[in-house]
C-alpha cells in the first residue's frame, strides 16, 4: 500500500464528511457554528477544514468537464451503440455542440467549478482565523494552506474562464453578494494572473528527485506556475491578447528548475503508472487508491472506456465491477476501410503516422504492474480458469468483439471483410437498414478502438492505484515549443517536441523531428498535441487556440453548429434560473426574463 495513503487518509476521509455535511445542510448560519464554533479544535481539524477544496477538485476535474474537452472534440466519442449511450441524445448535442440549455454538462461543469471555489473560500476564510499557537502549528505553514488555497481557486476559475469566458468573481465567505453578475473577462484574467504572481513566494518548492510523494495532490510553485502558463498561452483567444513571450518564459523558468526540481519521464507510460506519486514528470496530480477515491478510473472516464465484459476477463480485475464501454477513439476509416479525408480527428491515424510508437503496441497486462501499449484493438483474447483462451463478448452474449478503427455495425463480420455486413443479430426489427452507415447513430460494440490511458491492473497488483495528473511536465515542453514555433524557431520546437517524443520510439527511430523542425506546421503540432495528451481534457481549447473547431471537421459532423457562439458554453436553465443577474453567452437560447 502506497505511503501516500498513510499521509493523507485522515484529512481527506476527514474532508470529505465535511463535505457531506456542506452538501446536505444549505443552512448557513448552521454551517457557520457547527464548523467554525465546533469544528476547529486541533491541527488534524485544522487540515480536515483546508482539503474540502481538495477532495471536490478530483470530482471536478474528471465528471462533467471530460464531457466537455473531449465529448465537442475530435478524439473521443460517446456513441450509441445499438442502444447504449443514446441517452436521448445528448451526447450527440455535445458532438455536434449543439447542447440545449436544459442539458446537463454545461450545467454540472458550472456547478462542479464554482462549488470548489466556494469550499476554497470557505476554508480560506477559516483558515485566515485560526491562531497557529493554539493549534501548534507555525505561521508560514498557515500561510502555505493559503496560498495553495488559492492557487485551488485558481484552477478552478481558469477552467470556468476557458469554458464560459463570462462570469462572476466570488472571492470571499460569505459571499457579500448573493446573486453576483458576471463581469468583464479581462477581470477575471487579470486576477488569475495577479493571484498566481503574488501567491508562488508563498508555495513550497519541490527540492529534490523521486517525485511528489506523500505530498502528491498539494500545490507547490510549479503547480501554480502551470496555471500562469496555460493562461498566458490562450490568453490570444480569451482576451485577444498576445502573451506568447510572458507563457515562454514562465515555461523555460519551469523547465530550468527555478520552481523546483522535475523530469521528464523515461517511459511514455510513467506518468499514467500506479507508482506516478515517484515520477518526477507529474508536478500536480489528485492521490488515488483503491480504498479511497479513484474517479480517474469512474464510469466518466477509464472505466467508461473499455468494453463491458472485459475487467475480469482481459484485464483479470476483480476488484470493481464491469466496464461501461461509453467512450471509444474516434474511427480513421470508413465502412469500405478508405482514411477519412478531413484533416482533424482519426488519432489512430495520427499514431500510425510513426508506425514504430510503442504506443501502438495492443494494450497487455505484464505482471508486477507494468503493462504496455496504449489501445485495444483486434481480439480480446484471455485464458479462463480452465486454461481455455477465450475471447470478450458483447454485453448481450451476441457476438464477439473485434475493435477496430471504423464505426458502424458489424456485430460478427469476419474481421477479413472491411464493410460490415447484416447476420442473425440484426439490428431492430430484423432489418438490414443502417448496416452501410458510419456515424454517431450506427455503432456497435466492436466500433472503434479502446484507449488505455490509465492501466488496470489485475486485482492485487496496485490496481486502481495511479494518480490522476492535471499538469506534467511534458505540457510544459509542448506549451514551449509551441510558443518557439509560432515565432517561427521550428528547429528550437523540434529539439524540445523531441526531447518527450523520443521515448515513444527506438533508439535512432526515423520518427524523430529532424534537427531543423521543417517537418512542424500548425497542423502537425496540433496532432503531436493530441497524441501525446490524448483523453486529458485539453482537446477542445487545443482545437479553439489553433483556429479549428469551428472551422474544422471530423467524423459524423454532419450536424455539427460550425457557429461562433460555440466557442463558448451555455448557461444552463437551472444556472440561469437560480441568479437573475446572470446573463445568456451569445448566441445561446435565453431564457424568459420579465
Amino acid at each position: 500500500m502506497k505511503q501516500k495513503i498513510i499521509a493523507y487518509s485522515k484529512y481527506l476521509f476527514g474532508g470529505l464528511l465535511l463535505l457531506i455535511s456542506a452538501c446536505t445542510d444549505l443552512s448557513e448560519t448552521l454551517y457557520d457554528r457547527i464548523v467554525s464554533d465546533n469544528f476547529y479544535n486541533t491541527k488534524e481539524n485544522a487540515y480536515q477544514g483546508y482539503v474540502r477544496s481538495f477532495e471536490h477538485n478530483y470530482w471536478a476535474a474528471t465528471q462533467a468537464r471530460p464531457m466537455i474537452q473531449e465529448g465537442m472534440a475530435d478524439h473521443m466519442v460517446i456513441a450509441n451503440r445499438q442502444g447504449n449511450w443514446y441517452n436521448n441524445g445528448i451526447y450527440q448535442r455535445l458532438h455536434w455542440h449543439t447542447m440545449e440549455i436544459e442539458d446537463q454538462f454545461h450545467r454540472d461543469v458550472w456547478n462542479h467549478m464554482f462549488d470548489g471555489i466556494g469550499f476554497a473560500n470557505n476554508s480560506y476564510a477559516d483558515i485566515s482565523g485560526l491562531d497557529p499557537a493554539k493549534f501548534n502549528m507555525d505561521p508560514r505553514e498557515i500561510e502555505n494552506m493559503k496560498a495553495q488555497l488559492r492557487s485551488m481557486r485558481a484552477w478552478y476559475y481558469i477552467n470556468l474562464f476557458d469554458m464560459f469566458r463570462n462570469i462572476p468573481l466570488v472571492t470571499e465567505y460569505p459571499s457579500p453578494d448573493p446573486m453576483p453578475s458576471q463581469v468583464e473577462p479581462m477581470v477575471i484574467f487579470n486576477f488569475i494572473e495577479s493571484e498566481i504572481k503574488e501567491i508562488i513566494p508563498q508555495l513550497e518548492k519541490k527540492v529534490s528527485t523521486g517525485g511528489n510523494g506523500i505530498k502528491q495532490g498539494q500545490w507547490t510553485q510549479a503547480g501554480a506556475a502551470c496555471i500562469l502558463m496555460q493562461l498566458y498561452l490562450n490568453a490570444s483567444v480569451w482576451i485577444g491578447q498576445d502573451r506568447l513571450s510572458d507563457c515562454e518564459k514562465v515555461a523555460q523558468d519551469i523547465i530550468d528548475g527555478v520552481y523546483g526540481v522535475y523530469d521528464l519521464s523515461p517511459r511514455w507510460d510513467g506518468p499514467f503508472d500506479s507508482d506516478n506519486e515517484s515520477c518526477d514528470e507529474i508536478i500536480y496530480a489528485c492521490p488515488s487508491f483503491l480504498g479511497y477515491r479513484h474517479l480517474v478510473y469512474g464510469g466518466t472516464y477509464q472505466w467508461g472506456a473499455i468494453p463491458y465484459l472485459s475487467v475480469s476477463t482481459y484485464f483479470n480485475h476483480t476488484n470493481q465491477g464491469r466496464g461501461d464501454q461509453r467512450w471509444g477513439v474516434q474511427p480513421g476509416l470508413d465502412l469500405q476501410g478508405n482514411e477519412y479525408t478531413f484533416k482533424n480527428g482519426k488519432p489512430v491515424r495520427k499514431f500510425l503516422k510513426y508506425p514504430d510508437d510503442y504506443r501502438l503496441i495492443k494494450y497487455r497486462n505484464l505482471g508486477d504492474s507494468r503493462r504496455e501499449g496504449l489501445f485495444i484493438h483486434g481480439y480480446l483474447d484471455y485464458v479462463d480458469d480452465s486454461g481455455e483462451t477465450k475471447y470478450v463478448m458483447s454485453n448481450t452474449g451476441g457476438y464477439t468483439l473485434y475493435m477496430r478503427d471504423q464505426y458502424g455495425w458489424f456485430e460478427d463480420t469476419d474481421p477479413s471483410s472491411i464493410s460490415p455486413a447484416p447476420t442473425q443479430y440484426q439490428w431492430g426489427n430484423g432489418s438490414s437498414e443502417g448496416y452501410d452507415i458510419s456515424d454517431i447513430d450506427h455503432c456497435d460494440q466492436n466500433s472503434g478502438w479502446i484507449l488505455v490511458k490509465y492501466p488496470i491492473y489485475p486485482s492485487g497488483e496496485n490496481t486502481i492505484d495511479t494518480d490522476y495528473p492535471i499538469f506534467r511536465l511534458a505540457e510544459v515542453y509542448y506549451t514551449l515549443a509551441e510558443c518557439k514555433f509560432r515565432k517561427g524557431d521550428n528547429a528550437g520546437a523540434a529539439k524540445l517536441l523531441n526531447a518527450v517524443r523520443k521515448r515513444n520510439y527506438p533508439s535512432g527511430s526515423p520518427s524523430l523531428y529532424k534537427e531543423d523542425g521543417s517537418q512542424i506546421t500548425a497542423q502537425e503540432l496540433l496532432d503531436e498535441w493530441g497524441r501525446e495528451f490524448i483523453f486529458e481534457c485539453r482537446r477542445r481549447t487545443d482545437l479553439i487556440r489553433f483556429g479549428v473547431f469551428t472551422e474544422g471537421n471530423w467524423w459524423s459532423m454532419d450536424k455539427v453548429d460550425h457557429s461562433e457562439h460555440t466557442l463558448l458554453l451555455p448557461l444552463s436553465y437551472q444556472t440561469l434560473t437560480s441568479n437573475p443577474n446572470l446573463r445568456q453567452n451569445p448566441g445561446w437560447p435565453d431564457i424568459k426574463r420579465d
